[in-house]
């Protein structure tokens, strides 16, 4: 199978991570005013059980779905009896997921006083199990990925504005989130036979994915816990208000980790290709770029938002949710962290079928967090979650690299840290002035915004920063070229 290019995977990848920001900063701030702490704290809440049960039920097979399949893109029979493998299996665990659901949801208390929130919010499990994301990622159909995921966001983006108009609307605003996010995976499970086969191949040989599924499962576990544990645990032992001061500042997190792992969604599939066939060094050239890559943009992400927390709060959410500045700043430095993370772990330990790090580290991220949680929630709520992610992330973050240091220590050489410090001193100088000025956060946001940056993109220029100076390079030819065109 011909390979993609890369450069196009990355660009409709941040196409696609662009709509992922777009999305929640046009219907949040709407959503978040009519429904409150309360109403978003109780989508965040189911949102965040339903996740555990559809962690069981897709047994790490997002990500080891990407892996087996782009070992085999070559060989189309073979690719076809290992997307029919993996489907067989994701398929037979949504169904003891949604029976070990149903039980749930008619004992506990806690589920069953918003029965049919968690009833809408659960068909995320049955959309997942038929998407094959993984099939569509391991052969980097990133255009296709992104096409459909904005036409469906566009239509939930109508529908949050059309239909949610009170307080009890939170139902409404469940469902429509699952619509955006997961029901184009209809879509997925239509045009599947355009690359594999549909009709039963046979001769399946289930027991070689047990092994590595275990794996990947347990690093699922470790994952979901230590990142959907916080909203659970603030769920079961605060109030709703507290999980929404909570998810108004994860909010705001999870649409910036989305633009730091953008890179790294792209490597894996292709990195994966490399190690099969012993490309080292092509596969050490893409791990260095992807390394600087999370510096150069996680980093003043990172501060911008730290010194920015309560103009970004009020602009997304309002006035009412003032209890989540704290949670934010706290959190904002899980970008850093999270980024290298994901580098060093999905995109250089998987590929290398060290998973088992991967593994090691998250169940010492969850261990931590939880232990954090359970002591400072009581006391501090909201702020003693984010306290307790950020310690996790680290955790995970250092475990990975003390694993990898052989590895991964050239790349980290290569990093230009002193013009990204310089840089982000002087955008933040050169920013913060505007919170004097008393204007409207978005205003205050925008003009803030475009200093710093900018600010920043200079410095990198004249310090000549090797990555900065070749997209700048590749901007400017390809300008030059349409020119020249026209």
């Amino acid at each position: 199978m011909r390979q993609k290019s890369l450069k196009l995977n990355f660009i409709m990848n941040a196409i696609l991570t662009m709509s992922q920001f777009i999305f929640p900063l046009i219907t949040f701030p709407y959503v978040s005013r009519i429904l409150l702490p309360e109403g978003t704290g109780k989508v965040s809440f189911a949102t965040s059980v339903i996740t555990y049960f559809a962690m069981f039920a897709q047994l790490g097979i997002p990500t080891y779905g990407i892996r087996a399949c782009a070992q085999v893109r070559d060989d189309q029979e073979e690719l076809t009896r290992t997307t029919q493998e993996i489907f067989i299996i994701n398929m037979i665990m949504t169904v003891l997921a949604y029976t070990v659901f149903f039980v749930g949801l008619f004992t506990v208390p806690r589920l069953r006083q918003d029965k049919t929130l968690f009833l809408i919010v659960s068909t995320t499990l049955f959309f997942n199990a038929i998407g094959m994301e993984w099939l569509y990622k391991a052969l980097e159909q990133y255009t296709y990925i992104t096409v459909r995921s904005i036409i469906f966001k566009f239509i939930a983006l109508i529908a949050m504005f059309v239909l949610i108009h009170e307080k009890s609307d939170y139902v409404i605003y469940g469902g429509i989130s699952i619509f955006a996010a997961s029901a184009s995976n209809v879509f997925n499970f239509v045009y599947a036979h355009k690359y594999v086969g549909m009709c039963p191949v046979g001769e399946y040989n289930f027991k070689r994915h047990f092994k590595p599924i275990a794996v990947f499962f347990a690093m699922s576990c470790a994952t979901t816990v230590y990142t959907n544990l916080d909203t659970v645990m603030l769920g079961f032992m605060k109030t709703d208000d507290d999980v929404g001061y909570y998810n108004a500042a994860v909010k705001i997190k999870g649409i910036l980790v989305s633009v730091v792992t953008s890179l790294g969604t792209v490597l894996l599939p292709r990195a994966s290709y490399y190690v099969e066939y012993g490309m080292k060094e092509a596969f050490q050239r893409i791990t260095n770029k992807a390394i600087t890559f999370v510096f150069l943009i996680a980093a003043p992400l990172m501060v911008y938002f730290m010194l920015f927390a309560k103009e970004g709060i009020f602009f997304l959410s309002g006035e009412a949710y003032e209890g989540s500045i704290l949670p934010m700043q706290i959190i904002m430095p899980t970008l850093f962290f999270i980024g290298l993370s994901n580098i060093m772990g999905i995109q250089i330990l998987v590929p290398l079928g060290r998973e088992k790090v991967v593994l090691y580290s998250e169940i010492a991220g969850a261990v931590v967090d939880l232990i954090i949680n359970w002591i400072l929630i009581p006391s501090m709520a909201s702020a003693g979650v984010a306290i307790g992610t950020l310690v996790a992330e680290a955790v995970v973050t250092i475990w990975q690299y003390v694993a990898l240091k052989d590895t991964v220590s050239d790349a980290y050489k290569q990093v230009h840290y002193i013009p990204i410090i310089l840089g982000i001193a002087l955008g933040s100088l050169a920013s913060f002035w505007t919170k004097t000025l008393g204007w409207h956060e978005f205003f205050t946001m925008a003009v803030s915004a475009v200093i710093f940056f900018a600010v920043y993109g200079v410095v990198l220029l004249v310090a000549k920063e090797p990555l900065t100076i070749e997209i700048f390079n590749q901007v400017i030819s390809k300008v030059m070229k349409k020119r020249k065109t026209n």
